[in-house]
């Protein structure tokens, strides 16, 4: 055994560099590079051995270290987790920024690899600047807080330490079923310490991607269940995407003619177009998939988690005979809802279904059902992207605030509905382009309007909801994707929380094309608010009123197009929809990054559809549209499922 003297700095980025994963025979270099903001406790340790010998990584700078840390995330979801990018911190602000982002990345099972820099190991020169000294512990550090929402956690104390470290981190980053957030903490001192690491730590290593394979009994089991159901119907997520299932599905639902539905992560695994896919499910499903839910006697959910949104809070599966199988790579999640579980790869749980039930003579009972679903929705398609002001507006808003979409038109001269926006959005822009999106009200409007026949072209971050990931995951997709274009559709109140890494986009010459919907608050909650009987309290962006000393003041504007241009892109602002038209022509012409600011009329998104949402609310005695709401909350509590 030879053994390399070099600093634990030097080390780190060497193993990185080594790193190799493996998928159905096809290998791939897993880390691409590093992000980091350099600050006092890592530029001097693992910056200066990223100065001296980055290897093949690139390293790449950030400006806010929560947004570089979503543009990985973004990245690493865009190549199906089988690429990261780490990304580098110093000790205080800039490790705690990065909390958010690795919550978000546990949350939707994504890896993310951060590296913190940490107080001194010696403790000598404590308290260093940034340290938050505890006075019952003094062991405890910023990058402790990162323990609850990382999937793995680990501080190097001592240089030989980082092998097991780094060893255990891959492990958990190449695994599909615990991938997620990942904190390895470095201490400063021991950044810069030497050592004599053995060589074999530094061999070129592949981490083979298994596709788990059913117990016989599970899939025996699984099929008997199938075999006695009438109308079952499939629920597709994350895990069929990621496991490029989306033949196997089609194949299977074809051969049995199964109809399905998709998650927020599921979609785009397969095209819109195939005859039965009924497309998004749940809170913000639509009609079609959320009708045949309501009547399904079988639900086969194929990777996914099944959040309170694609089952409407437990409450969806109306029929009292219903019964669920769930195909995952975790059996946590496979035993959700006393399903019978298969646990298993989505593509090779369905592959094991398909034999056990060759010999079997099944088909479904469904007759024009499905596609009475589905032409019924696309009636509401037709509604929804032909939705002007004035003509048919008032009809899509159940919990309006008087006069507010006037009070809009008078400041902003916007007239455009959201809806129309996003059709006209989909008509015009590239048929391969990538969209991404995480909060607010866009995320349940493209969940049942968007249409793609491109695979993995979807990109919504909904497992945490987690606002200002919009922007900097496109420049994630961006570089994971760089021939595709690659569109963020964020609201205004999540543009104000993070846009930083628009300037990384510039300086990495990766065209993005931001389509920045304006309304003036954040609309979604503030629909949330009124429709449980609620004022419109500190949702909307309104001036304080000096008389009535509240937020209910004029709106406040806000010229977003002066901003995108302020970092140097080429921005348009749309008030009617031919101006959005024109920008959106206008857009794909140009080589530079792009931000039409969208003004968009408060209250004209989609609404319903059939499922129901539950949220914490309280009884009132002295408003009857509290109470009313709090009534109906227990009256959909009578038939959701309890576990």
């Amino acid at each position: 055994m030879r053994k390399e003297t070099m600093t634990v700095g030097q080390a780190l980025v060497k193993f990185l560099d080594a790193q190799y994963v493996s998928l159905d025979g096809k290998e791939e270099k897993f880390v691409d590079g590093v992000f980091t903001i350099f600050g006092h406790g890592i530029v001097c340790g693992l910056g200066q051995a990223l100065d001296e010998n980055p290897g093949s990584l690139n390293v790449y700078q950030g400006r806010n270290e929560q947004g570089m840390a979503h543009v990985a995330a973004g990245f690493a979801k865009q190549n199906n987790r089988r690429k990261i990018i780490a990304c580098a911190s110093s000790i205080g602000p800039g490790a705690a920024n990065m909390v958010t982002a690795v919550a978000d990345a546990t949350a939707n099972n994504v890896p993310l690899l951060v590296l913190t820099g940490d107080t001194f190991a010696t403790r000598q020169p404590d308290p260093v600047l940034q340290q938050v000294e505890q006075f019952h512990d003094a062991s405890i550090t910023t990058s402790d807080a990162f323990r609850p929402v990382s999937r793995y956690w680990d501080r190097v104390h001592r240089p030989e330490q980082l092998m097991t470290a780094l060893l255990n981190a891959m492990r958990v980053l190449t695994d599909p079923e615990k991938a997620g957030g990942v904190c390895i903490t470095l201490p400063q001192d021991v950044q810069g310490e030497s050592f004599a690491f053995p060589d074999y730590f530094f061999k070129k290593r592949v981490h083979r991607i298994s596709r788990v394979v059913a117990d016989p009994l599970e899939l025996t089991e699984a099929a008997e269940l199938l075999l006695r159901k009438k109308k079952p119907m499939m629920i597709i997520g994350g895990g069929v995407r990621y496991s490029e299932a989306g033949d196997k599905v089609v194949e299977f639902c074809e051969k049995y003619n199964i109809p399905f539905g998709e998650t927020q992560s599921g979609k785009s695994a397969i095209p819109t177009s195939h005859y039965l896919n009924l497309g998004g499910i749940g809170v913000t499903g639509n009609s079609a998939a959320n009708t045949i839910a309501a009547e399904a006697d079988l639900i086969i959910g194929v990777g996914t988690r099944l959040t309170d949104f694609t089952t409407g809070s437990k409450e969806l599966f109306r029929n009292p005979e219903v019964e669920f199988i769930l195909i995952n790579v975790s059996r946590f999640h496979a035993e959700k809802l006393d399903a019978m579980p298969v646990v298993a790869d989505a593509k090779a749980g369905l592959e094991g279904l398909l034999i056990e039930l060759q010999d079997k003579d099944y088909h479904t009972t469904y007759t024009r059902e499905i596609k009475d679903a589905k032409v019924n929705w696309d009636t509401e398609m037709e509604f929804l992207t032909g939705m002007q002001y004035g003509e048919g507006y008032e009809s899509l808003v159940k919990a309006k605030e008087p006069g507010v979409e006037e009070e809009f038109v008078k400041a902003t001269g916007g007239v455009i509905t959201q809806t129309g926006a996003i059709g006209l959005i989909r008509e015009l822009i590239e048929k391969d382009a990538i969209v991404v999106g995480s909060s607010g009200s866009l995320p349940g409007d493209l969940q049942r309007m968007w249409t793609t026949e491109v695979k993995d072209s979807y990109h919504m971050e909904y497992g945490y909801s987690c606002m200002g990931y919009e922007i900097a995951a496109t420049l994630g997709a961006k570089m994971a994707k760089p021939e595709q274009p690659c569109y963020a559709m964020v609201g205004d109140g999540s543009f104000m929380m993070l846009h930083s890494e628009i300037a990384t986009a510039l300086q990495e010459n990766k065209k993005i094309t931001v389509l920045l919907f304006d309304n003036c608050g954040f609309g979604c909650i503030n629909n949330l608010q009124m429709g449980k009987g609620i004022g419109s309290l500190a949702t909307m962006f309104r001036y304080r009123n000096e008389e009535t000393k509240k937020q209910d003041g004029n709106l406040i504007t806000t010229d977003f197009a002066m901003i995108g241009r302020g970092y140097g892109m080429t921005t348009f602002t749309a008030r009617t929809m031919n101006e959005l038209r024109f920008a959106l022509e206008e857009a794909k012409k140009t080589d530079n990054s792009v931000l039409i600011d969208l003004k968009i009329l408060p209250k004209s998104m989609t609404d319903g559809y059939g499922s129901w949402w539950h949220v914490g609310l309280g009884d009132s005695d002295t408003n009857e549209k509290i109470k009313a709401s709090y009534e109906d909350r227990q009256s959909h509590l009578e038939h959701a499922r309890m576990y």
